[in-house]
This record gives C-alpha cells, structure tokens and sequence, in this order.
C-alpha cells in the first residue's frame, strides 16, 4: 500500500467539510484560544504560494492548542471591499459583487486544499450587508460621541449636549478642532438646528470637515497616505495629487496617548511599534506665537526646542498652509503660485522621506521674533507639512539639518546658539550643550533653557507649553461605489444619521461605476440616492472584523456581551507588517472606542502579533544575444553581448529550461536557436517579489497536486524563519515528500500490510519520542515552525533505523506530527483502529526519565590512536571497564599480545591504552 496523498487528502478535506470538524462553540469549560489571520482580499489571481505561509503557521498553533486542551477559535473571512474589483467594473461592467463573489469562490477552494482548520461557520465578508450593517452602526456610535479629556474616553454626545445647555463649553476639556470658540449656555441655546449641528461636528469623532487629501482623479477616489508612494497611488500607480476637499473624518487623536502607552502592553515585535510610535509621533515643547509685519493676523510654531529661538533666521509654511495667499506679496505671487503647485502634490510620506531635494519660495512678508524683536522672512518650503504642529516651523540653521540645509541653498544666515559649535563645519551636528547668543539663556544648559524660554512665552503670553503629536485625524470618505455606504442623510444641509432600525444602508445599483461627467462620486448616478455619496474607506470593515467571528450569525447585535466575554481579544494574530500604520492603528483605535462605550472589555484588541515575512518569488532568466534570434545557457551568457528575459518558472525545473514549452508560450521564438550546456538550457534566477509580470508566482495547486497539501505545509515552513523573507525554490521539496514516504513506511510494509505492533517499546525508542516530544513543545511554545520539520525528519530516521513499529511510540509520534501535517496524521490515525478525529487526541508530554543516558560509547584510543569504540553503563566501575576493554577482540589485535603499560579510564570521555 503505497502512500497516495492526492486520495488520503481529498478524502479527510471533504470529512472535514461535511461533518464540520472544526466548528467551534462559544461555551466551554476549556480556557479559550482565539487565533487569527489578516483576513485576505480575494484578488483575482488567486492565491500563490507565497500567501499561505502565515496561514500554515497560525494553522500549526490552532491544531496544537486544541490538541493541549483549548476551546480553539480559528476563523476565516474575507475584506472584500477594494479597489481592484471597482476597476475592473469601471472597464467591464460587472457588478463589483459579481468579481468579488468569484474570486471569493476560488480562494475558497484553494484554502480548502491546504486543509486549514477554519471554523467556516463564522466567514465573514466585509461587503455582505449583513455584515457592513454593523460597521455602519459602529459609525453611528462614533457619530453620536466626543471624547472627554477629564474621563479621558469617548463618551455620549448627549452629555455634552447637556453641558452646553446648563454651562455653554468654557469648562469643556474636550478634542476637538481648534478653532471652536466659546459661548455661554444663552448664547447655544439661541443658535439655530444647523448652528448647533456646526458646533457639535468640532467635537464628534466622526465629522464633516475640509481636508487637504491625496486625490487620484485616474482613481476617481482619495487614498490613505499609506496607499500613495512617491506621487503616485501604490494600486495601478496613477497620478496623486493634494488638494482640499470636504470629506468625513475620524478624530483617532483623540485615541494618540491611548494609542501610545498601548503598546507597552502588547506583545508585538519592537520595529512594529516603533512603526507605531513614529507614526503617532509624540513630542514635548512650545507653541510659540510670532506676529506677522504689517498684517493682522499670527503665525503659531510648535517646537520642542524653543530654547534655540535666538537662532531662529526664518519661518517656513507649508505650501498647503492657509495663510499662503495672504503672506504673499505681489511681487512675489507668481513665484509662489508656480512652487506650490508642485510642492503640495507631493504626498506628506515623500516629502518627509525626501530629504536630498532643496526647495522653497519667498512669500515677501516677515514675522516678528517675539523674544528679540527681530523681522525674519517668511519662506514657503515643502518640507515642511499641513498635518504636523501648526504646518509653521520656525527655522534654525544652526541646530536643524534641514534648516541648515535650506538656509545653506538659499544663503539666508546662520545664527550659532550653541557653545562648541563655533569651530564646526556642519553646527547642527551639535544638539545640545550651554546657550550662546541668547540673551537671558546664555550660560544655561539646553534643557534648563527650554524650562526658562517656555516660563517667559507663557509669562508675557505669547507662547504656551504644548504636547503634540504627528499623527493626523483619518479621511474616512472615499469617492467610489464599491464600499460600504455611509449612513447619513443631509436636511437643510445637516447631516443627520439613519435610525438602527434603517440599517443597513445597502448600496443601490448604478449604470456606470465610474465618477459623474461633472465628477461627483458614482453614488451620484443613482437617481433615488439620497444619501452620503461617498463611501467609506478600504480600512472600516478590517477595524473591527474579529469582534464578528466571534458570534457571526447574531442578527440582533454586532456580538452579543456574552460572546465577547468568552472571546475577549485575540490571543495570536497573524500577518504582514506593511499594516503597521494602517489597519493595525485604526483597529486599536476602534477597538479603544468600542471599550469605552462599555461594548468590548478589552483596551487592545490581539495580544500577540507574528509578522510574517515575505515568501519571495525565484524567477528564472534566459539570455538571448542582442541581434539575434539565439538564446545562450546561463554558463555563456558573459561570453556575448546579451540580455535577459524572464521565463515563466512553470517551464523550468532545477533551473533547466523546457525549449519546446517555452517555443509554445513565446511562439515569435518558435525558430530561435539555443546554446545549450551539456545538452541542457540552463536558466539564471534572482530572487524578487511574487508577480505576474515576472512570472514567477507559483500556483499552490500545482505544487498540491503533484506532492501534496502536507508537503506544502510543512516544507513552506522549512524554509526559514517564519518572520524573515526568503525566495521559493522547488527543488528542496523533494525532502519532506520523502521523509512522508518514510513515515508511512514505518506503518506499512512494502506489500501494503500494516507492520506496527503492541509491544512494550524500547528504551532507544522513547528515547527519541520523547526527545522529538520535547523539541516540538518548546519550538511551538515559542512559535518557532522551521526548525521542527528537520526534527521530525531526524526521529523518523533514527526510528527507522532501529526498525520501529512499536504502536505506542507511533501513535504518539503522529499526535505531534498532526499540526503540521494534518491529512497524513489523520490517515495513520484511523488506520491504527483509534476513533474520532486526532486533532480532539491529547498532545503527549515528554518525560525526562526517557533523555536520561544509561550508557556512554567511549572512544578507545591504543598507542595513541583510536581504534574502536565500546559502550559500557554509566553506572560500570572503572574496573569492569578496564576488564572488559582487555577482553575485546579488537583491543586484543592491535595489542598483538602484549601487556599494556597502562590504561587510564576518563569516565564518559575516554579510555587510554598506553603500549
């Protein structure tokens, strides 16, 4: 009986499938383990081999934690809202939910395949109205709240409503824009509906406000900054321009302390958090007021070191600053107007990445130094951002590498501020030390001066200390159809929310999916429309999609308490890091919300978190002599004037290239000629990301059907490291399919009969059971996944050497083996006679008693020079030792007879025979 994987597998998937093996109860008197994947969207080309790797590994935990007693929550769904599916009916026609629904299929079935443990009971789709009905509903809670500085969480907007009635808001210590003004309770009770709407939306955290975004016209959408690269938008890479429009925002800063101490508790990798802690972007220091020369208005500056501010030589504004077109002066307009024209359709991410471009333009108008009086020029420069402090820097040359930078490039004057920076080429590589040419600071130490400067600001009441933060509020609309709607309606131009029992707002069906001719939002061509027309943004559905698997069909809530009291937060969360900034921010932002207003007990929504790395593509080359229809083996590629052409990786095994296939896919080559290396066309390869265009993207089906679904598991786990990249290669696939083989082999002889036996197992076999046992438990417990497969590979050797068939030790062999490769596992299970399914088996503890060694092998070295070896007790005299080396055969050649001179025994080293 051979092993057949393709009919073991296909048969315990659909077991699995029909009897719902992994279907989870949200009661247990088991402690709970919630594991989850970043849910994918389904793309339509499918999954690659690259995809699955966190899947296996979360897969492996899930296994192994229901196998050590735990109540497993193992879900899968899909955010299968996106882009790519509107582009696609924007050219074609179909219905977004046609594609996606498609695509959903094929992803299905491709999990299905690898035989994941999925409690699909729970699936979730974050276009299904069933499911965005409660995102909108979350909304409404968003809509209906403010955040109370004083409490320090979101609360009602009801009771802020109640203050403004009794007290007006000079007592209010709220987040919220900063420009509301102050009003007595006599002065809100006379506004108008709308009035009040007005000011209610500069606290509510989500609210209508103008924006400057990154609008994509190709698009017809505003991106998030982490969707835009370079000027241009990462899906398609279109033209990205800055401009302002009104849009729905979410107030996450008011979530950015929480949002920062938060990752002390959490047990994420350091770079991911330092992610996070840059892109919340804490700093402690000054606003500092500067009055603007002859107009009637100020400029403010947040800066960390206002102790520098004798060193201040100009102030430099965002080019989407406000202010621009009133700072500038005739005779200077046309210049501005050309600078910031490009400069702000640079998105904020390059220009803070960009720091070898020098640019700027001079508005004409000057600022007054409130500490020395002094007019300085008010420059308009790119680096510096509408969303960070108050979009003013005020510029020291001597101290800042950019300002010096700048100052350098435009010749504008470096003021020294700092002692020892005298005799410097570059001063700002001096940061702190006494003040000089600082009037009332001189002599003070940098941080003594920065107390000093903030005290006389506040003192004279044109500065104030300050926290600040980089991080900006997030757009929350999104100029496309294919997204969630979102639930308001506008009277007499208020925005007003649709009732619970209104929802869900479900999107409507349009002729075209593309922006109006008059560029209005596709929601615009629905003629009963009367709604919001913009949709909500790619992120909404994934900020609180965990929270649905646990209690996925309740109909009457998002998830019920009781449900949420079991699950509580996720326990291992698995995915790529490149959400750093994205998803994995608004989720503990929402998470954070939702807590606040009683609905989820947790602060921080998953636990632990495994980045894992990136399964790169190995993609084959082949080298054609320019001029000439003739390609040469990698081997002679040096030899001619070539260049390299990427060959589909399906055409090429162990880097040999199939001719004849290649012909058939390339038919302009059908006549080239081919140089080949001992007959073979051998292809060069680099390893580079996954890609069509490079066609390199293997197909899991592919390599399922020829080597199996365990194979894959487990040798996509040999690869390396679960958190670094590293490049697929085929050819290392052979060794798990053998070692497969192998194991098989130790149930079931050459004719197919079953060969294990009810024997007491010997001590050499348990031995390496349990050493396997206590390898495996530690490398899971530490979430280690490659270093197991080569254990696993070392124990089926040694127990094939020692011709095990013991049926206990096998048994206990293929427990420890299910996580990783579950069909085979399962197979030998049943076949051993044991009922039900192993994954509801007992994982085997190992015992040390096992690893202790009763024996040693002692080298025996005669004259010098080892000559055999013998294995006695530990527990044997030295004696007995010396007695029965004498006596071995052996040791009685290489004597020839003769009496040693002596003999030293080294216990559990050596045995010296000196001739």
């Amino acid at each position: 009986m051979e092993y057949n994987h393709q009919e073991i597998e296909a048969k315990w998937q659909r077991y699995w499938a029909e009897n719902q093996s992994y279907k989870v109860e949200n009661e247990s008197e088991k402690p709970k383990y919630y594991v989850l994947d970043m849910f994918p969207y389904p793309s339509g080309a499918g999954l690659h081999v690259g995809h699955p790797l966190g899947y296996i590994a979360s897969d492996i935990i899930s296994r192994y934690k229901r196998l050590k007693g735990f109540n497993v929550l193992h879900p899968m769904g899909f955010d299968s809202f996106g882009l790519p599916a509107e582009q696609y009916a924007i050219e074609t026609g179909q219905h977004p939910a046609i594609t996606t629904a498609k695509n959903i299929d094929t992803f299905k079935k491709q999990l299905a395949k690898i035989g994941f443990s999925y409690d699909w009971t729970r699936e979730v789709q974050t276009s299904s109205p069933d499911f965005y009905r409660w995102t909108q509903w979350i909304f409404c809670q968003l809509f209906e709240s403010w955040y109370n500085k004083e409490t320090d969480k979101a609360e009602n907007i009801g009771l802020l409503i109640a203050e403004f009635e009794q007290n007006g808001n000079e007592k209010v210590q709220a987040v919220c824009d900063e420009d509301v003004f102050f009003f007595k309770a006599a002065q809100w009770k006379s506004y108008s509906e709308k009035e009040k709407s007005d000011v209610l939306l500069k606290y509510r955290l989500t609210y209508l406000s103008e924006a400057v975004v990154n609008w994509c016209p190709a698009l017809g959408t505003v991106l998030a900054n982490d969707e835009v690269k370079d000027g241009f938008s990462e899906r398609g890479g279109y033209p990205v321009e800055r401009k302002k429009m009104k849009q729905w925002m979410m107030r996450i800063t008011a979530y950015a302390e929480r949002l920062l101490q938060g990752l002390e508790t959490i047990d994420w990798s350091e770079p991911l958090k330092e992610m996070q802690r840059n892109w919340i972007g804490k700093s402690l220091g000054a606003e500092v007021t500067f009055q603007v020369k002859d107009k009637p208005f100020d400029l403010t500056v947040f800066t960390t070191r206002v102790d520098t501010i004798y060193g201040v030589t100009y102030l430099a504004i965002a080019p989407e600053h406000e202010l621009v077109e009133e700072l500038t002066t005739d005779r200077q307009r046309q210049k501005v107007e050309i600078y910031v024209q490009v400069a702000k359709n640079r998105s904020e991410r390059d220009r803070m990445a960009d720091v070898k471009t020098i640019s700027g333009c001079f508005t004409g108008s000057y600022a007054i130094n409130p500490f020395n009086n002094e007019a300085i020029p008010i420059w308009i420069a790119d680096y510096v951002l509408a969303g960070y402090g108050t979009g003013v820097v005020m510029a020291v040359p001597s101290s800042d590498e950019r300002d010096y930078r700048f100052a350098k490039h435009f010749d504008l004057p470096i003021r020294l501020v700092i002692g020892g920076t005298e005799e410097m080429e570059n001063p700002c590589d001096k940061k702190w030390g006494k003040m000089i040419n600082s009037d009332f600071l001189n002599g003070l130490e940098a941080e003594v001066a920065i107390e000093k400067a903030i005290a006389r600001a506040e003192k004279r009441s044109f500065g104030k200390r300050r926290i600040n933060y980089r991080m900006r509020d997030a757009v929350f609309g999104r100029q496309r159809y294919w997204g969630e709607p979102i639930p308001i309606f506008y009277d007499k131009g208020i925005p007003k929310l649709l009732s619970a029992n209104e929802l869900p707002l479900i999107l409507p069906e349009i002729d075209q999916y593309k922006p109006t001719e008059t560029g209005e939002p596709p929601l615009a061509r629905s003629k009963n429309w009367k709604y919001e027309q913009t949709t909500m943004p790619g992120w909404a559905g994934s900020s609180w999609y965990w929270l649905r698997y646990m209690d996925a069909g309740n109909d009457k809530e998002f998830c019920s308490r009781k449900a949420e009291n079991y699950w509580q937060s996720v326990d291992l969360y698995m995915g790529g890091s490149e959400h750093a900034t994205g998803h994995l921010l608004y989720s503990r932002f929402w998470n954070k919300f939702l807590k606040d207003l009683g609905y989820v007990q947790s602060e921080e929504p998953f636990k632990k978190l495994i980045n894992q790395g990136m399964i790169q593509g190995r993609s084959n080359l082949i080298y054609k002599i320019e001029n000439e229809n003739v390609f040469v083996s990698a081997n002679f590629k040096d030899e001619y004037k070539t260049y390299e052409l990427h060959v589909d990786v399906n055409m090429v095994e162990n880097d040999v290239l199939d001719i004849e296939a290649f012909k058939k896919w390339r038919p302009e080559y059908a006549n080239a000629k081919f140089v080949l290396d001992n007959g073979k066309m051998v292809c060069g390869w680099v390893a580079e990301k996954m890609s069509k265009s490079k066609y390199n993207t293997v197909n899991p089906d592919d390599i399922i059907g020829r080597y199996g679904a365990d194979t894959l598991r487990m040798y996509e786990m040999f690869l390396g490291p679960l958190e670094q990249s590293k490049p697929w290669n085929t050819q290392g696939i052979d060794g798990v399919s053998r070692f497969l083989k192998k194991l098989w082999r130790l149930f079931f002889d050459e004719k197919g009969s079953l060969v294990v036996q009810k024997t007491e197992p010997s001590a050499a076999e348990l031995k390496v059971l349990h050493k396997t046992i206590k390898k495996i438990t530690e490398d899971l417990e530490r979430h280690a996944f490659n270093t197991p497969i080569s254990t696993f590979m070392i124990a089926v050797n040694e127990l094939t050497d020692l011709k095990c068939h013991n049926e206990s030790v096998l048994k206990d062999l293929i427990i420890t083996l299910s996580p990783f490769a579950p069909h085979i596992s399962q197979e030998l299970w049943n076949k051993l006679g044991c009922q039900g399914l192993i994954i509801d088996a007992v994982f085997p503890l190992f015992d040390e008693k096992y690893l202790v060694e009763q024996s040693f092998e002692y080298p025996i070295m005669i004259g010098g020079k080892l000559r055999t070896k013998i294995e006695f007790p530990l527990d044997m005299p030295v004696e007995d030792i010396k007695t029965q080396v004498l006596a071995n055969e052996i040791v009685q050649k290489w004597l020839e007879g003769k009496a040693p001179k002596n003999m030293v025994v080294v216990p559990k080293k050596i045995v010296n025979v000196v001739v």
